[in-house]
């Protein structure tokens, strides 16, 4: 069966201790599990995809500009990826595609099932942040498509524990997801 490993929202914003809107600690616990997923990930030539959130400065008709402070503006430091991942992404940057997106699922608006569709690709590997939003949404999608998922539940957080376990719960009873 021909895989995909998305790495979501994994940037500064979201996962250092200064970040606009950070998972701190948890997210940060997540890096070497992250990096190493990847690593296994190209090893096996498989496709990967970091769906990166994007954010226009000042853009208060984004509906989360009334749910959450600015974060993961164009052009700022907070949309790097966190640690190490940025230094893997910079050598392997042909080998994994980068892919913007403005909501919570990387299939809202995005190409993302163009391009898994086009590789026949039937399984979806997920991790990064935050567990019960992004990439919850991202889950959800991918399953209302018809693709298998695999969460890594070492390589997931949030800035919030219960939905965080909730998401992991959810995942497993409501989407028949394989937790790693």
């Amino acid at each position: 069966m021909k895989k995909a490993l998305l790495v979501v929202d994994y940037t500064v914003d979201f996962v250092a201790d200064d970040g606009k809107l950070t998972c701190g600690k948890p997210g940060q616990d997540l890096e070497e599990k992250i990096v190493s997923l990847t690593e296994k990930f190209l090893g096996d030539d498989d496709f990967i995809v970091f769906p990166v959130d994007l954010h226009e400065q000042d853009d208060q008709l984004h509906p989360e500009s009334r749910l959450f402070p600015p974060h993961n503006i164009r052009g700022t430091e907070g949309r790097n990826l966190y640690g190490k991942l940025q230094d893997l992404y910079d050598a392997h940057a042909a080998d994994i595609v980068w892919m913007d997106k403005s909501r919570y699922s990387a299939f809202a608006g995005t190409r993302l099932e163009i391009l898994l569709r086009e590789r026949g690709i039937e399984e979806i590997h997920l991790a990064g942040v935050c567990t019960d939003i992004c990439i919850l949404h991202t889950a959800v999608d991918a399953y209302n498509k018809g693709f298998s998922l695999v969460i890594h539940q070492d390589a997931v957080a949030s800035f919030d524990p219960d939905g965080h376990a909730w998401a992991l719960r959810h995942f497993a009873n409501t989407l028949g997801a394989g937790i790693l």
